[in-house]
């Protein structure tokens, strides 16, 4: 019997044999799909040069029409709110307490936000994004779940530098989504640079879009790496990195890499 989880992961979307296969598998997504490749063309084409402002333009587009939509294509609100409800769970399984301090790295609307929130004190959740359009729409999450006394930190950044965030602070990170939209330099400057705001026997967890072919991109909005890839980038910054297997049995659809300090930190 065919292993679906290991046909995925030997698929190269980039590849016209694909395209064609699965334009003709799903014909009713191909008018959706060269609309969003043509403008996505005319985007990078705005943006030439930085990822951040092309991506952020998508973000832009993709709020103005559905705000919930644009956080990771879910197609409903209640899969918005299921797969947030599986990062949560997630987290507070691997033991997220209320007196964390948490940094979510590209927030969106709070699909999970909201409900990290919910759990920590007050002022220990910080979210940040590159898109201005999507934090609007976390400040109304914030506002219709009444959560405006946890005072939570929701704050629009140019870059993965955390540069105006403190040394040694945040005790749990979190990116879901996040560097499955990222070329490599950007994951390369976030992974540079997490290591300085990671407390001391904390941990960041972030999921990818994971191959085992040639690693790739589609659009310039997906992109597509080896786990090796990722594991090498976070040992060149001095991190440790390893697989949470758990997380691969959840009904999602990436893969997710736990990075700390040390070992042993990594394997808690």
């Amino acid at each position: 019997m065919s292993n679906p989880h290991a046909s995925r992961l030997a698929t190269n979307r980039s590849r016209l044999g694909h395209k064609v296969r699965y334009a003709l598998r799903h014909p009713r997504r191909v008018v959706p799909y060269l609309r969003r490749a043509s403008r996505d063309t005319w985007l990078r084409l705005r943006h030439r040069g930085s990822h951040v402002a092309y991506y952020r333009a998508v973000m832009a587009s993709d709020t103005a029409r559905s705000p919930e939509a644009a956080v990771g294509g879910v197609p409903s609100r209640e899969r918005w709110l299921a797969i947030g409800q599986m990062q949560y769970d997630y987290l507070v399984g691997h033991g997220l307490k209320p007196q964390d301090r948490m940094l979510e790295i590209g927030c969106g609307n709070l699909r999970a936000g909201w409900r990290f929130i919910e759990h920590l004190e007050p002022g220990h959740y910080y979210g940040i994004d590159i898109s201005p359009d999507i934090l609007i729409e976390a400040k109304k999450t914030v506002v219709r779940y009444g959560l405006q006394e946890k005072l939570p930190h929701l704050t629009p950044v140019d870059d993965l530098t955390l540069d105006f965030l403190p040394d040694s602070w945040f005790t749990v990170i979190h990116a879901h989504s996040v560097f499955s939209h990222s070329p490599l330099e950007v994951i390369d400057e976030c992974l540079a640079h997490v290591g300085r705001v990671l407390a001391p026997g904390g941990f960041f967890d972030f999921t990818y879009d994971r191959t085992e072919t040639n690693e790739h991109q589609v659009l310039g909005e997906d992109f597509y790496y080896r786990t090796q890839t990722l594991v090498a980038l976070a040992e060149k910054h001095g991190l440790v990195a390893h697989v949470m297997d758990d997380w691969e049995r959840l009904p999602h659809g990436q893969s997710k890499l736990r990075v700390a300090h040390t070992r042993l930190n990594a394997l808690d």
